[in-house]
């Protein structure tokens, strides 16, 4: 890890309190590369978990309290070889806006953040984040949104709602929508629960897919089960593979290298894994996920 550059992060707080029109002019500005060629597999790096009272990574449950560290390991991981790009809340791509850490990088927009971590109303999955005006305002390359779906639980039915209405709203403006879709449940304790097995991943699918008047322009961010040969044979859309916090960062790699192997498997979508590794390498582990995704597209 490199050290924070506290002159770096006190012009951030400068800018935003006295000239906050530096955020989307920085907006206006920057490089944008373009989605993905046919055979091109993509590294993005997840940085929205803050946003939904989600802070903690393995036994540390504030590891992502600092904001300074925080964009200190985003910076190092966007600026290693093969990393393409970002998904993140408005806060934090208003920083690496401002830090210039966004030119030539593919930057998504996370949009529903208000179902907060072990919440009673986590399944209300409202849109507190980004909306698709914003995010084509702002020059992102698309919108992602968490999308549970709990049979159970009639907050379902206004989460599946609204994310329909941003896959429509984001596909009129050609922007990707990236849908995150879990089966979930509760647990007899209370607490929230995806259910991981291959028969609830493909149903969660088939759900999430066909949110929308259209889904042209949408995208699965989904998680590498076991079965994934039968999980991919559900949809013919683009797939990225979630990170989550895996316990076994090795096992969670090999994972990775089966599935990105697969035809409808784009790349990854990874957040704490690389960010916050066991040996707190950030290059190391970025490269290694970088080093999957190149050795499957070679």
């Amino acid at each position: 890890m490199t050290l924070s550059r506290s002159a770096d992060y006190e012009r951030l707080t400068a800018i935003r309190a006295s000239r906050p029109e530096e955020i989307a002019e920085a907006a206006a500005r920057r490089q944008r590369r373009g989605l993905p060629a046919e055979d091109e597999r993509l590294l993005i790096i997840a940085a929205d978990h803050p946003a939904r009272g989600s802070l903690g990574v393995r036994d540390r449950p504030l590891a992502m309290a600092s904001r300074t560290d925080l964009l200190d390991r985003l910076r190092l991981a966007l600026s290693r070889p093969g990393v393409g790009g970002i998904l993140a809340s408005p806060d934090v791509l208003e920083d690496l806006l401002l830090l210039g850490a966004l030119e030539d990088k593919l930057a998504f927009g996370s949009m529903n953040r208000g179902g907060l971590q072990g919440s009673v109303f986590e399944l209300d999955d409202r849109f507190t984040g980004y909306d698709a005006a914003a995010i084509e305002a702002m020059r992102l390359d698309g919108g992602k949104m968490l999308c549970r779906i709990d049979p159970s639980d009639h907050a379902t039915v206004a989460t599946l709602e609204s994310c329909a209405r941003a896959v429509t709203d984001l596909a009129h403006r050609k922007l990707v929508a990236m849908v995150e879709p879990f089966w979930a449940g509760r647990s007899e304790s209370g607490a929230l629960r995806n259910d991981l097995s291959p028969d609830a991943v493909i149903r969660s699918i088939s759900v999430a897919q066909a949110l929308g008047v259209t889904s042209a322009y949408t995208w699965l961010k989904i998680p590498a089960v076991a079965e994934m040969e039968r999980v991919m044979a559900a949809t013919t859309l683009p797939a990225l593979l979630l990170g989550g916090d895996p316990p076994d960062i090795d096992a969670a790699y090999a994972d990775w290298h089966r599935a990105l192997s697969l035809p409808g498997v784009r790349g990854l979508v990874v957040g704490r894994a690389l960010l916050y590794p066991p040996d707190d390498d950030v290059a190391s582990a970025v490269d290694s996920a970088a080093g999957l995704v190149r050795e499957v597209r070679t």
